[in-house]
């Protein structure tokens, strides 16, 4: 039985790609040093592969920062205002619109389907011409990193992300949409398989997540549209359709219909595929590449259960059966090698990206021998417990909170987290080693807070935050204070360009010993007449961005998180804490990628949102926060959650975020963040007013009390920027709200201030 891997990690042992784009971003190396370390990367990882006896091993992959972004870069995508910018390179001009410079911002950032990884959202204007054309690639050909493999003496597919997928997850900036794009990209993408052919490339795999999303009967339409010419182009080369993410019960007749010579189908994800194959068949003759090795989480393989599929798959499929990954393990750690301090028997369940490898060779040599049987369901949906709306009402625990704080207009706020600089890392490094005992430690961490406190209080901000110096992640920091989770040593993935990150691993049930983060948060409030912050994350976040249980519904592990720190909340309330906040940074990328799978999903994240604050007083402030996503089809489920103030990333969508909320009566108060932190350029003061004066105006025809209920922050934490950018950013917005401020005061003179109205 044939074995296939989708996607490998690009960041190497020990993170190297990390530190090698960093190295070249600080002017240390110059880019022919990065490109010769990416390239050693990708060697080494077709070498594991070919040695581990993987049969179809993927070729372009690999990116320096992103893979959609290459595309949009190779296809001549890429406005001109940062053709114009400088770059001198594919390199340079990759991070300067991943990153922004100083006088562009950068494009958007999303969640990559169902997973932890951010993609960089390629902007398709109505002047976006697709085509081949690549004017700063020096004539590279576009299938480079097959000639590199084969010069190695490594066979490999080409594993490209398809048209349809590129299309659907672009932003449409002007009136042109997806079907207008649909003739060009079919051209442009036929090109490729032209290429590929005079190459003499056997074959090309092309993934198409897209197809795991609702796809109506007019979009299916235009991907059959889209993928014929490629299909007629294609000839004798062999077109493997990959589809990671779920199922596709939308597409299976549109899929089934056209001429693919193998579909990759995710039976991880998209349990549902099974029962389409059980009840419609396989077009005949066509290879199924049956996805049993997760791609997204890190137990073994149950083998059992995987031959037993295995065997059912050869019995109703009229063709070749093949193994391979639910998807790219681009979301996986690299290796359990050096996890010695894991527990063996811990460590004999685990299973990242190269043991992975060796579940796929084992499991195809044993597969000839299945037999005939079911996969087992997932785990059945846990009950929800109670979790009943906060009394009193929202509108009247605004009145009783504005009584309490007397906040001015638009109060001023950060998210949490303050610079992670090189001597706050090398102070937790001292401590964690031993170098330095546990009161030193703590010494030093509270002379950072009182610093960052008084920071605060000189610029003028309103709600002040600790700056979680103490904290390496802010999921990895509570899952080590709380029972039932393990952690690895170099189990670090990918999350965004040179951004990694190292899940933790929920190993059994979950509950809290003792208070977390009480000391400190109390400490920091003594320093201050400002409430600052209590600090936590939330229950879907931390479940979200761990590597969660298989043998338990999500629900389940969610609602033990949360009555742990509900725990936590009402110790902080006790210890004096007036506001807390509880960042819910992951709720909308997690949610299933259908509709119809959306509103079971959102009932028991939301239930355990609520579980975790619904004890406190009616004068406790409630924040949470949300990262980058499109928010718009679920504002009730965000106000379900109950929550007092909300702050959402809103930076890179300009003014859309505040105006869907103004339009939408959305109930709880609001931050659409006014700075990019995923970039270093430091926006000025008149850019900010001119934000936050936007915002504001946007409810003005609508809900007169929009102004009232909108908070200035950032976009996000503040932990991977700099010192001074971080100090001048925040100046500049600080400098910005004062200026909204008096001009807002003169243009609603009728309007009654937070204040007058308590």
């Amino acid at each position: 039985m044939k074995t296939c891997v989708s996607g490998w990690p690009r960041i190497g042992e020990g993170r190297r790609l990390k530190f090698a784009a960093e190295d070249w971003l600080a002017g240390r190396i110059d880019e022919k040093e990065l490109q010769t370390a990416a390239r050693n990367l990708r060697l080494e990882a077709w070498k594991t592969m070919a040695d581990s006896g993987i049969d179809e091993i993927p070729s372009h992959d690999f990116s320096l920062y992103d893979g959609m972004l290459d595309l949009a870069i190779r296809l001549g995508a890429v406005p001109r205002r940062f053709l114009e910018s400088g770059a001198r390179t594919e390199t340079e001009l990759a991070f300067a619109v991943a990153r922004g410079t100083e006088r562009l911002a950068p494009w958007g950032m999303k969640k990559w389907f169902i997973t932890n990884y951010h993609y960089i959202v390629p902007e398709l204007g109505d002047d976006t011409a697709l085509g081949s054309r690549r004017p700063l690639a020096g004539g590279e050909p576009f299938f480079d990193h097959w000639i590199e493999a084969s010069r190695a003496g490594i066979e490999t597919l080409p594993t490209l992300i398809g048209p349809w997928t590129f299309l659907r997850l672009s932003r449409y900036t002007g009136k042109r949409g997806l079907a207008e794009f649909i003739d060009s990209a079919a051209e442009v993408w036929s090109g490729m398989v032209s290429e590929a052919r005079a190459l003499g490339i056997p074959g090309l795999r092309f993934e198409e997540g897209a197809l795991a999303l609702d796809v109506s009967a007019e979009e299916n339409a235009l991907f059959t549209r889209l993928w014929e010419p490629l299909l007629d182009a294609a000839g004798d080369l062999r077109i493997t359709l990959g589809i990671p993410f779920g199922d596709i019960r939308d597409s299976w007749d549109a899929v089934a219909a056209l001429p693919f010579d193998s579909v990759a189908l995710d039976l991880a994800d998209g349990p549902g595929n099974l029962d389409l194959l059980r009840s419609r068949g396989f077009p005949k003759g066509r290879e199924l590449v049956a996805g049993l090795v997760n791609g997204r989480n890190v137990w073994a393989l149950r083998r059992d259960r995987a031959l037993e599929t295995l065997g059912e798959l050869s019995a109703l499929v009229d063709g070749p059966v093949s193994l391979g990954t639910s998807c790219s393990l681009l979301h996986v750690p690299l290796s359990l090698e050096g996890e010695t301090g894991l527990e063996a028997a811990l460590r004999s369940r685990l299973s990242f990206a190269r043991e992975k490898l060796q579940e796929l060779s084992d499991t195809a040599a044993r597969a000839e021998g299945a037999s005939r049987g079911l996969t087992p369901l997932a785990g059945a949906p846990a009950i929800l417990p109670e979790a009943p709306y906060r009394s009193p009402p929202r509108e009247e625990r605004r009145r009783i909170q504005r009584e309490r704080f007397r906040l001015p207009l638009l109060p001023a706020t950060t998210i949490g987290s303050f610079p992670q600089t090189d001597r706050v890392r090398s102070l937790r490094s001292a401590f964690r080693s031993g170098k330095i005992d546990t009161q030193t430690y703590d010494k030093a961490i509270r002379a950072l807070v009182a610093g960052c406190v008084a920071f605060q209080e000189e610029i003028g901000l309103d709600v002040l935050v600790h700056g979680e110096f103490e904290r390496n992640d802010m999921v990895e920091f509570f899952a080590e204070r709380l029972e039932g989770f393990a952690f690895t040593r170099h189990g670090w993935v990918q999350s965004y360009g040179t951004r990694c990150v190292k899940p933790p691993i929920v190993a059994g049930d979950v509950s809290r010993a003792k208070p977390m983060t009480v000391d400190l948060a109390r400490y920091a409030q003594s320093l201050t007449k400002k409430p600052v912050k209590g600090m936590l994350t939330g229950p879907a976040t931390i479940l979200a961005w761990s590597f969660p249980r298989e043998d338990l519904h999500p629900s389940e592990s969610a609602f033990q998180i949360a009555r742990a720190l509900r725990e936590e909340v009402q110790d902080l309330e006790s210890a004096g804490i007036s506001i807390i906040q509880i960042d819910e940074a992951a709720l909308r990328e997690k949610m299933p990628p259908r509709k119809g799978d959306r509103e079971a999903y959102l009932d028991w994240a939301t239930a355990s949102f609520r579980l975790v604050h619904g004890g406190v007083r009616a004068e406790t402030q409630i924040h949470t926060h949300m990262c980058y996503s499109d928010f718009s089809d679920i504002l009730q489920a965000i106000d379900a959650m109950d929550a007092d103030v909300i702050s959402f990333e809103a930076a890179r969508s300009g003014g859309d975020l505040s105006e869907t909320l103004a339009a939408a009566g959305f109930k709880t108060e609001a931050g659409p963040g006014v700075w990019d932190i995923h970039s270093p350029r430091v926006p000025p003061a008149g850019e900010l007013t001119e934000r936050i004066l936007s915002m504001a105006r946007s409810g003005a025809a609508g809900d007169g009390e929009w102004v009232s209920r909108l908070w200035v922050n950032p976009d996000c934490g503040l932990k991977t920027r700099g010192e001074r950018e971080t100090g001048e950013a925040l100046r500049n917005m600080a400098e910005a709200v004062a200026r909204a401020r008096e001009i807002l005061g003169r243009e609603l003179p009728a309007r009654e201030s937070p204040e007058a109205a308590s």
